[in-house]
């Protein structure tokens, strides 16, 4: 058994978690579960599912990418 998540640390963006979730998903339609939603020692992590194909995975890393590089 196994599970199609990761969970990345987010904490050096100086975002909530659930902040970091919204943005995220406003400025690139990508959807992930702010890490907070796990209980406290969740926070400053993001839920990211990667139950799908590779070409959805390629077009959701390239919209991260492009949100991470506009809060650098």
């Amino acid at each position: 058994g196994g599970a199609f998540y990761v969970f990345p640390d987010i904490r050096k963006f100086g975002l909530t978690s659930m902040e970091f979730a919204m943005q995220l998903l406003e400025a690139e339609d990508v959807a992930a579960v702010p890490g907070s939603a796990f209980g406290e020692s969740g926070e400053g992590f993001l839920r990211c599912c990667y139950a799908t194909s590779i070409e959805e995975i390629r077009v959701a890393l390239d919209r991260i990418e492009r949100f991470l590089q506009t809060l650098a």
